[in-house]
């Protein structure tokens, strides 16, 4: 052995290096000054020579053999500079493998980047963390990256080489606990996890957190992917959005199709992989999303997740869309089709905890990081899901770039964020002794708070015209309200007390609606105290909650009669719009994440007509700024008539941004019909039905109003009356200009 390189080689290290345990193989590995020479060392177990040549391959130099499949050579002058030179490395199967030395590239982890992560403000660590195809000096490659501060040592193993840990240990940044490493000739489309040895001793196979692609379930490893290579055509779009203040955007309509992706519509019903892929889906859902003149679509989580019956809300890949539908460039297409529309993509977001899965976040290194290291302020007992520890700013600075990540890396326009008030409490689901107070002695999560402000902060300073809407179950003080004054930032916030307390409403036999009038009536009381979105969601057609339609009394005709008052008062109250899919056209079954929706239903008249009718309303709202332009003010909404629960009519006006197109809802909530029935009218003026839930075309049995006149009787506390035909179980819509003859 030449003396030279016995003596230069740390022993200690090569001992570590065949134990599997070297955390810092640049230390023993690659390119070293030597003196006036040089060193160059490689670990190729398994080979039978190896030899060092110049990036032309010529004049091969074969290296000594120091160790079982360690090598190493030594030059008297300084012969190569950096990575120009490759390694020829021969097999015991005759093969000869040419490689660049992946330990003689320079770190891309800097001191700012270590800084700015330990600070919990590194917004783009996505672009340093996780795994990055590039090239680096003609060198074609991927780059990993991963924060394990308490591995003993992690390498990049994968289908290029062999899913061996000992063929590319990682090199540990100091004081960071951030690995890196880049591989040459590892392109994109290799699938590859992180091995971790820990400090007990353990091995685990991780998934990458910061990766951009995954294995199709029920395989989990990652899948290097290249972001970089859709070209975008949203340009505008993107500059129009952004160009829309907070103000400004709560002024626009917004009826919002929520959608989980993989029933929608199935290609293959009877196969558990039979999804229509993102750019398929594409063309289907946004044509029919625009016809039937929704504003925006929301997606059901698509983060990657393992388990279908999660519906995307266990999340083990944050930063990649779930390969069931395709690869992250074809969801690229997805939402790029979408903005050619004229739709807006809201995304559901899932901060709040995170599955026990051996590959995800859970106990990563083999101690507690993304989660709270006490189990009492992260694990959710009833959830069997850990929590994140928001205090740590490493993980805070995970979730505030994964927000940013979606926004401007896939130009989605809305996170809606899942399970705030799990988030907010720290009693959340817990029995006494199952949670810890806070410094002062009480249930807020602060870190829990700070992180949502700073996330609506940065999100609205960077991307002005992208915002978050929390879904929020609790009466938390200012969800809506700006973070500069206390509050948690959020653009909108989920109404589910109206969501509840109406519902509960429709449920009841109208007979028993008399005595439960204020579960009407009471959203009123708080809907200017929020910004609000009036949902019903998918969590109200599952689990033997039924269907839209059977939740509602009577026999078939008046199910569907008493949906379509449903969704017409839903669509008069002030607060942006939800309807989850199927809703649109009475779907009969609960949905099931397992199955399309029942499309066959369109074949008969009353569900076809249903979804005439859910139509109409949406280009009602969008026509008429009355609906939507003071969602937010009391000037946009009065009662006319609210206090008569025996009759079980209710009757308001909605105001736009002028006195013109003005609108006065009538909705019958009983199986009465009432002739020549006398309801308040502001003024004295022609008033004209643009929408009669009651019409021939919707199911109905063709009532019609047409113009009516109001006379100058004094009705329902307003100086004005008109005179109609209500149909039993109906909605009706009146559109006037105001005009003021006192």
């Amino acid at each position: 052995m030449n003396y030279r390189l016995k003596n230069w080689v740390n022993w200690v290290l090569y001992d570590e290096l065949v134990k599997g345990e070297l955390n810092a193989p640049k230390h023993l590995l690659g390119i070293h000054d030597y003196g006036d020479g040089q060193v160059i060392t490689a670990y190729k177990p398994h080979s039978k020579k190896v030899s060092i040549t110049s990036v032309t391959g010529k004049s091969p130099v074969e290296m000594e053999q120091l160790g079982d499949g360690f090598y190493g050579a030594f030059f008297d002058k300084k012969k190569y500079k950096g990575n120009k030179y490759r390694f020829q490395t021969e097999y015991h199967d005759g093969t000869t493998v040419t490689s660049a030395d992946c330990y003689a590239f320079d770190s891309l982890i800097t001191d700012y980047d270590v800084y700015l992560f330990a600070e919990g403000k590194n917004y783009d660590i996505y672009e340093k963390l996780g795994a990055h195809p590039m090239t680096i000096d003609g060198v074609k490659g991927t780059y990993f990256a991963v924060w394990a501060p308490n591995a003993r040592r992690v390498s990049v193993v994968g289908d290029f080489n062999m899913w061996d840990g000992a063929l590319n240990p990682m090199q540990i940044h100091p004081a960071s606990g951030i690995y890196e490493l880049f591989i040459p000739d590892v392109m994109p489309g290799a699938v590859y996890k992180f091995q971790i040895l820990t400090r007990d001793g353990e091995i685990l196979y991780k998934a990458d957190p910061y990766g951009n692609q995954a294995q199709m379930r029920p395989d989990n490893a990652n899948v290097v992917a290249d972001l970089s290579k859709y070209k975008w055509t949203d340009a505008k779009w993107v500059e129009e959005r952004d160009k829309t203040g907070r103000v400004d955007r709560m002024k626009k309509p917004m009826s919002i199709y929520e959608v989980h992706l993989g029933s929608w519509k199935k290609e293959h019903e009877d196969s558990d992989f039979g999804f229509y892929n993102y750019r398929d889906m594409a063309k289907m859902l946004g044509d029919y999303v625009v016809d039937m003149g929704y504003t925006h679509i929301e997606v059901m989580g698509i983060a990657e997740y393992p388990f279908d019956g999660s519906w995307g809300y266990q999340v083990t890949n944050y930063y990649a869309p779930t390969s069931r539908y395709g690869s992250p460039t074809d969801f690229m297409y997805f939402v790029d089709y979408m903005h050619s529309l004229g739709i807006g993509v809201i995304l559901d977001w899932v901060p709040a905890h995170f599955p026990r899965d051996a590959h995800g976040l859970g106990r990563f290194d083999g101690m507690p990081l993304y989660e709270h290291s006490d189990p009492r302020r992260g694990e959710h007992p009833d959830w069997g899901t850990y929590i994140f520890d928001y205090g740590r700013k490493e993980v805070s600075n995970f979730l505030t770039s994964n927000a940013l990540f979606w926004v401007e890396k896939f130009h989605v326009d809305a996170l809606r964020v899942d399970a705030v008030a799990s988030m907010l409490y720290l009693d959340y689901g817990k029995q006494s002794g199952q949670w810890l107070p806070n410094k002062d002695g009480g249930n807020e999560n602060y870190d829990a708070i700070e992180l949502l402000q700073n996330i609506n902060t940065v999100m609205e300073e960077r991307n002005p015209g992208a915002y978050l809407i929390a879904e929020e179950s609790t009466a938390w003080a200012g969800v809506t309200a700006p973070a500069s004054l206390k509050g948690l930032g959020f653009l909108f916030k989920w109404n589910m007390g109206w969501m509840n307390d109406f519902l509960e409403y429709m449920k009841l036999d109208p007979y028993f609606r008399s005595f439960n009038h204020n579960r009407l009536t009471f959203s009123l009381t708080y809907a200017y105290s929020e910004n609000y979105v009036l949902v019903i969601s998918h969590d109200e057609v599952v689990h033997l909650k039924c269907s839209m339609l059977n939740k509602m009394p009577g026999l078939e005709f008046d199910k569907f009669a008493n949906l379509r008052a449903a969704y017409g008062f839903m669509f008069g109250h002030p607060g942006k719009k939800l309807l989850f899919m199927g809703q649109e056209f009475a779907q009969l079954r609960e949905w099931s994440e397992a199955r399309s929706l029942d499309w066959f239903l369109l074949d008969q008249p009353l569900h076809s007509k249903m979804q005439n009718y859910v139509k109409a309303l949406n280009h009602m709202y969008t026509k008429y700024d009355s609906l939507f332009y003071n969602d937010n003010e009391v000037m946009g909404f009065e009662w006319i008539k609210c206090d008569d629960a025996e009759e079980g009519i209710v009757a308001f006006i909605r105001r736009g941004k002028t006195a013109k197109e003005q609108l006065l809802f009538v909705c019958n909530f009983v199986p009465v019909e009432r002739t020549n029935h006398l309801v308040g009218a502001p003024c004295l003026c022609k008033y004209e039905e643009i929408l009669n839930s009651d019409a021939e075309e919707f199911g109905g049995r063709g009532t019609s109003n047409g113009i009516v006149k109001a006379v100058p009787q004094p009705c329902d506390r307003m100086p004005y009356a008109i005179s109609l035909n209500i149909p039993p179980l109906s909605v009706m819509v009146f559109k006037y200009d105001y005009v003021d003859k006192k």
